[in-house]
């Protein structure tokens, strides 16, 4: 009778709820007794200590004994992993999301969970840079041959310099536009080349595309992919493709997915940089540009489709397995 009284009391004051609630939460609340604690204390100004401590097997002196000290170990662990994720979101200036900060805390506490880990940034607002909408410019009204579209949406390369792709874009300045032009190789994706200028002219492209060039002096047969713009159409961009032996190949015209591994950094810089920052004069918009791209893009920040690798560390461990 006394064990039916207790249980309707239990009921009517709404605790009874926790019963239910602790088996439904299983094996993960019964292992961590501080959880229970922090219900306990929660509930304290509702509901009967002992109660609560009977419900959720706990002992009331482990209760009291947490609620003098609170801070335990997996506190104490979590604010270590909080230091160890600001530094990472700060090195990223917040341009990434969680599961590249997971990579990163995963180097110091390997047990780390993607939930933890959520609950952590949630806690403290380390929130990734939001995305923008953002639009690219290309002039296809010219009478210049267009090479064929020799890849056919088929981006996936297993070795390095095969297939670059270029791409233009542009950004905001105090002075006037700063135009960027870029080759990107399909491998990594590392960009490989890239140059700025006031003018988005055929000079633009051919200075990114020499920069590649001197850079990783590619073997006869690489593939060049563009959109059908003047600037990679014109006569003196194809002269220099075919003085290095160079297969030109562009995207079908109004076929913006022919050439979205191109475009894809665009939208990378812009939602990590460029629409976050105000620049005063070209010079400062080419400063960013060239810290984004060599410091950090290339050599500092994952790339999910790479296995969670920065451009530079895959292309270097392709190398040195196939030298062994």
């Amino acid at each position: 009778m006394r064990e039916r009284s207790t249980a309707t009391s239990e009921r009517k004051s709404g605790f009874g709820r926790y019963g239910g609630y602790l088996k439904k939460s299983g094996s993960h609340l019964q292992s961590r007794p501080e959880k229970k604690y922090e219900i306990i204390r929660e509930r304290s100004g509702e509901h009967s200590v002992v109660k609560m401590c009977r419900i959720l097997k706990v002992s009331q002196s482990g209760y009291y004994r947490w609620l003098a000290c609170p801070e335990s170990a997996t506190r104490r662990e979590n604010q270590e992993i909080y230091g160890t994720l600001k530094e990472s979101y700060d090195q990223n200036k917040g341009r990434v999301g969680l599961d590249k900060l997971l990579d990163d805390v995963r180097l110091k506490f390997p047990h780390c969970s993607r939930n933890r880990l959520y609950r952590i940034q949630k806690e403290h607002g380390l929130y990734s840079i939001r995305r923008r909408k953002f639009k690219a410019t290309t002039n296809s009204r010219h009478n210049y041959p267009v090479a064929p579209n020799r890849l056919q949406q088929n981006f996936h390369v297993e070795i390095p310099n095969k297939v670059w792709v270029s791409d233009i874009t542009y950004i905001r300045t105090d002075e006037g536009w700063l135009y960027l032009a870029t080759v990107k190789d399909l491998f990594d994706p590392q960009i490989v080349g890239f140059a700025t200028g006031s003018r988005i002219d055929t000079d633009l492209c051919k200075r990114a595309l020499n920069a590649a060039i001197r850079r990783y002096r590619p073997s006869a047969g690489l593939i060049h992919h563009s959109d059908q713009g003047i600037q990679y159409a014109s006569s003196d961009y194809q002269s220099l493709l075919k003085q290095n032996h160079i297969i030109p190949s562009m995207s079908r015209k109004g076929v913006p997915y022919d050439n979205a591994c191109a475009e894809s950094f665009f939208s990378t810089i812009k939602l990590e940089m460029i629409y976050h920052e105000h620049y005063a004069t070209r010079a400062q918009a080419q400063a960013a540009v060239f810290e984004y791209i060599e410091v950090y893009y290339n050599r500092q920040r994952r790339n999910a489709a790479i296995g969670n690798l920065p451009p530079a560390e895959f292309r270097r461990r392709f190398y040195q397995q196939n030298a062994a």
